[in-house]
């Protein structure tokens, strides 16, 4: 099982109604490509000097090409909607990793 894990630090002034556009558009639309199997959405839990709150996106892909898949086929497009949507409002960085068990 691979983990795409998407950590995403969105201002305040915006962060309400972008995460609920984050779960009735964003993550669907993501679901929707058919190369993740499960995802999880968390808050991180730290105090964030400059007014942002972290989140952590999960998506669990069966395997590797899948996930490869995804990223060449539907990625940048789906990036893209989010950062039209919320310009300067948002910071994100992506790590992949492999589940163990």
């Amino acid at each position: 099982m691979i983990l795409y894990n998407v950590t995403i630090k969105i201002d305040k002034v915006v962060a309400e109604e972008w995460l609920e556009w984050m779960k009735t558009v964003h993550i669907p639309d993501v679901m929707k490509t058919g190369y993740f199997v499960e995802y999880k959405i968390c808050e991180i839990l730290h105090d964030d000097e400059d007014g942002g709150i972290n989140y952590s996106f999960q998506y669990f892909s069966k395997n590797m090409e899948d996930f490869q898949t995804y990223q060449r086929d539907h990625a940048k497009a789906l990036q893209k909607d989010v950062a039209t949507r919320y310009p300067n409002k948002y910071i994100a960085f992506r790590t992949l990793m492999k589940v163990l068990d």
